[in-house]
């Protein structure tokens, strides 16, 4: 099974969406966008939600059948670790290794002395095609990577060789995540990285390292895009380099975590890629339960209340909300804007307020950050929530498939 060249990873947290979805991905295809999708959620999102990973096999495999679709699809067991991936293994096809927290972990001595053995001929000055400076690797460095990396890579095997075990060989794609850590990887990080993936004997296709800046929840990117780009670049360099060098897959491509309205940086990531020939996987989550709020805004009368409601609870309840996500979100408490002002909005005023619209003055990231991390006050909701989604399905599907097409797809793979 190998992963296509060009990706989309698209979250959909209440199952209803995968249809629209789905549009915006053949949409794109019929103009020459060639593009695959990938239904992810995580283990967490599952167990707010009440759903099951079984269940976004059965949503992406219903959406394909009502579309006749034929591309290839996935579906992505997200963030998983050993102890929630069995729960993933039958319906899911893609698999991504979140080894983060494990990142600086002890290793075993003997390990790491026997890989700086193996990495010994590229001590010294070490050059890679496509960056232009050639890197200076002492003995010391690399065992310092190796310190710092090699028992997360090491974990990273262990759930590779567990789900191998289940599924069998060629039947699921690989990712290893190692994004949501404090420290972007260097060229000779990533470099000693991936030569520790392919020796752990890890056949990964996708690997999503950290950059610089912060790709916070449902908002752009912070950070100057400039260094993003270079980043990107010397990143697709080393990727090129560690597959002649060891071995690993020929269609071993990046992967973009937390991906989604990214805006200031699609155009570096269509520069690049335009110029290196070189593959992406763009993973985005939550922004399509936004579109379904603002969908529901847009519908105007009980879904517009609705969608008040939920703002109201979630604004109740912002500090509970918000702490498993405090190293991606930035709310200023200061900037949401209170209930009672809401109340009083025009359908026309929400989604002016809620839309990421950057030219709109109505715009406001802060109670967009909030929405996005609020779900589970729709999930508490039950029932009523899912009806909602399927009465106001019309204003609901169009947001979801603009914003996947116009904002992500065309600004990042046109043209290429």
């Amino acid at each position: 099974m190998n992963l296509e060249k060009f990706s989309l990873g698209h979250g959909d947290r209440f199952g209803h969406q995968g249809k629209a979805q789905l549009e915006a991905v053949l949409t794109a295809r019929s103009a020459g966008i060639d593009v695959v999708p990938v239904w992810n959620k995580s283990n967490r999102e599952h167990s707010i939600i009440g759903t099951t990973p079984d269940n976004v096999r059965t949503e992406a495999d219903a959406a394909v059948a009502a579309l006749k679709a034929d591309c290839s699809y996935y579906v992505d067991a997200d963030h998983i670790n050993l102890s929630n991936v069995d729960g993933f293994i039958a319906g899911s096809n893609f698999f991504t290794l979140d080894v983060a927290e494990s990142i600086g972990t002890p290793c075993d001595a003997a390990d790491i002395d026997a890989f700086v053995a193996q990495m010994a001929p590229y001590i010294g000055e070490l050059k890679i095609e496509g960056i232009d400076q050639a890197f200076t690797v002492t003995e010391n460095d690399v065992r310092r990577i190796t310190g710092q990396y090699l028992g997360a890579i090491k974990e990273a095997g262990e759930i590779y060789r567990h789900i191998l075990a289940k599924k069998g060989e060629g039947n699921f794609i690989p990712e290893v995540s190692m994004d949501e850590t404090d420290t972007p990887q260097t060229p000779v990080e990533m470099f000693f990285i991936l030569a520790a993936i392919a020796k752990e004997g890890i056949p990964a296709q996708t690997i999503a390292p950290r950059f610089t800046g912060r790709f916070n929840k449902g908002v752009d990117y912070v950070g100057d895009a400039e260094v993003f780009e270079k980043e990107f670049r010397e990143d697709i360099a080393v990727i090129a380099a560690a597959i002649k060098e060891f071995g690993l897959p020929a269609n071993l491509k990046l992967s973009v975590h937390s991906g989604s309205d990214k805006f200031k940086i699609y155009g570096a990531i269509n520069r690049v890629l335009k110029a290196t020939g070189a593959g992406l996987h763009l993973k985005t989550a939550g922004t399509t339960w936004l579109e379904e709020i603002i969908g529901l805004a847009d519908a105007d009368g009980d879904g517009l209340a609705l969608a008040k409601e939920i703002y109201a609870k979630a604004f109740a309840k912002t500090e509970a909300l918000c702490a498993p996500y405090a190293s991606v979100i930035d709310i200023d408490p200061a900037q949401l804007l209170d209930p009672e002002v809401v109340n009083g909005w025009t359908s026309e005023q929400f989604v002016k307020t809620l839309r990421h619209d950057l030219s709109c003055p109505d715009y406001n990231p802060h109670m967009r950050q909030l929405l996005h991390v609020g779900y589970k006050i729709a999930a508490d909701m039950g029932e009523r929530f899912i009806k909602a989604l399927e009465e106001f399905e019309g204003p609901i599907s169009k947001n979801v498939q603009f914003n996947i097409l116009e904002r992500h797809l065309k600004p990042i793979f046109s043209g290429l």
